[in-house]
């Protein structure tokens, strides 16, 4: 507050005067005037601290607006990427509901094929059922006709075998003929023995293989010719005679040993 000058108070009665060396200046009989600074200063500083506490929400509301925006753009880009992604099952939904309906198209159009088809083979079998029962009839006859014939056939080899057991004795004694297995079912080793001149213990063998209706020589020792050892099989396929192939094979081992 500012102070009222009173004229009063420049002089006093009660103090002797002054010398001229003692005389108050011109600057000290000026009032004092309070101009207010510090409770300016003070309000700026209110100020100042409010300014700062709002710039400081701003800021943080900036701050949590921009996270609250970027959180809202990042829940719109999943929720489109999942609509995306339901609009990609249901488009492979629909392409297989198509297809589906194509494949039952197809199918429908294959059983009505077959049915067509069964039909027609079902009209044929009827139509050819008189004759199968002939056919059925022939080959009933052709069974007699071939069980006679078989017999017949038994009772030759009935006879034969008479004949080959004295004769199997002459090859395996007087000729060195040894049979033995060879490993396999119908498999036989025939080994030839006194071929060779200058060595009667030197062996010669071919092994039978007799698993088919026509006979075959898979391995034998000395190696021969293969045109040869087929003539030899042709004859004893042709006669079945056994005799044929053991004559033969031990006339190819005695040539094979003379080279």
């Amino acid at each position: 507050m500012s102070t009222a000058f009173e004229p009063s108070l420049s002089t006093s009665t009660m103090r002797p005067p002054l010398s001229s060396a003692d005389a108050p200046s011109m600057a000290d009989s000026l009032p004092s005037i309070n101009f207010g600074f510090d409770e300016l200063r003070d309000r700026m500083a209110k100020f100042t601290v409010k300014f700062d506490s709002f710039i400081e929400q701003g800021r943080k509301r900036v701050l949590e607006e921009r996270n609250q925006f970027r959180m809202n753009v990042t829940e719109l880009k999943e929720d489109q990427r999942m609509k995306k992604r339901d609009i990609e099952i249901l488009s492979q939904k629909s392409v297989t509901h198509q297809q589906t309906l194509a494949k039952e198209t197809a199918e429908t159009n294959e059983m009505k094929a077959a049915i067509a088809n069964l039909s027609a083979q079902r009209d044929t079998h009827l139509a050819a059922k008189e004759n199968l029962k002939q056919q059925i009839e022939d080959t009933l006859r052709q069974i007699d006709s071939r069980l006679a014939a078989q017999r017949a056939h038994a009772q030759h080899l009935d006879a034969q075998s008479r004949f080959n057991i004295p004769e199997l004795d002459f090859w395996t004694l007087t000729l060195g003929l040894r049979i033995e297995g060879a490993g396999m079912n119908d498999h036989l080793k025939f080994v030839f023995t006194h071929i060779d001149d200058r060595d009667w213990t030197r062996e010669a063998w071919f092994e039978l293989d007799a698993t088919k209706r026509e006979y075959d020589i898979p391995y034998c020792k000395p190696k021969l010719e293969k045109e040869q050892v087929e003539r030899v099989l042709e004859k004893i396929n042709e006669s079945r005679d056994l005799r044929v192939l053991l004559k033969g094979m031990r006339e190819l081992f005695v040539e094979a040993f003379k080279v």
